[in-house]
């Protein structure tokens, strides 16, 4: 009877992309049972406006996405991972998923009405050429008016503040009967502009720690605005909080903030009209030509 239940243990925990490659696993650690993530980004397309074709880039386990199609919108979501792919068809179906990356994505002829990427997934792009990538991608799927719809951490919060840096981070939770442990130790790699992150899983079952690294782009709100209008975006929120992973988090009905030096940064943005972007452009190209 002991062989059979060591089989349905997640073969990840041998691997340094443990969460990646067991979405279950990925859910239980970062549970959102009231969806906050999926009704927040709902709001922002109401309250902005937005058509029911939705684009969910970096999609994870589908959750998000599966809760857009819900409250009605056709949805697209896509990520990188063929393993949350699976997940997400069979745990989360409505959506259609397919696979593409953020950081230079080509889904044919199909328009969206606005593109949705939350959980800092669009701070992947590790480098300006892929932010680039990620932007124009995104433009050349919308038509003038869509939205861009974003939830990240905030660049601007690692000026100066350390408290996330001082000490590593402990978590505990239990999955399948077996109880995982998770440190997490984070530092900012200054000359490359990126939060560094370094977790170390360890499982009760005597499993062999795992340890994993990853990192995040540093965004501040002036660069982020930079970036987008030089892609020909207008920015109509850009905040704090409330938001779903802040500390007080957001409810139906709660305001933006007039702040953007917390943990977690939250964008609404508008693509402009074709001739705003091509002007965008040129001043852009004249500024590196006189540089």
């Amino acid at each position: 009877m002991g062989t059979p239940e060591r089989t349905c243990r997640p073969a990840a925990v041998t691997s340094g992309k443990l969460l990646t490659d067991n979405p279950a696993l990925y859910e239980t650690r970062f549970p959102d049972p009231e969806r906050l993530a999926g009704r927040w980004a709902e709001d922002c397309l109401r309250r902005y406006g937005a058509g029911p074709r939705v684009l969910d880039i970096g999609c994870g386990t589908g959750r998000d996405a599966a809760h857009l199609h819900a409250a009605g919108r056709t949805v697209i979501a896509a990520d990188l991972s063929g393993t949350m792919l699976e997940y997400a068809r069979a745990h989360h179906p409505g959506p259609e998923y397919t696979r593409a990356d953020l950081r230079g994505f080509d889904l044919g002829e199909q328009s969206f009405d606005a593109v949705v990427c939350l959980d800092s997934a669009l701070l992947y792009c590790h480098t300006n050429e892929e932010f680039d990538g990620f932007l124009s991608s995104c433009r050349r799927s919308l038509p003038p008016g869509g939205l861009l719809v974003a939830e990240m951490r905030n660049g601007a919060f690692f000026l100066g503040r350390t408290e996330l840096l001082d000490k590593p981070s402990v978590d505990g939770f239990t999955w399948q009967e077996t109880a995982y442990t998770s440190t997490t130790a984070l530092y900012v790699d200054r000359a490359a502009q990126l939060l560094r992150r370094t977790r170390v899983w360890t499982a009760a079952d005597g499993s062999p720690p795992v340890e994993q690294r990853s990192a995040w782009r540093l965004l501040p709100p002036q660069e982020l605005r930079h970036f987008l209008a030089v892609h020909g975006f207008e920015v109509l929120a850009l905040y704090d909080g409330p938001g779903p992973r802040t500390e007080a988090p957001w409810r139906e009905g709660d305001l933006p903030r007039a702040t953007a030096d917390g943990d977690r940064l939250h964008l609404v943005a508008r693509l402009a009209s074709t001739r705003l972007t091509l002007v965008n452009s040129r001043i852009t190209l004249g500024r590196r030509t006189c540089a």
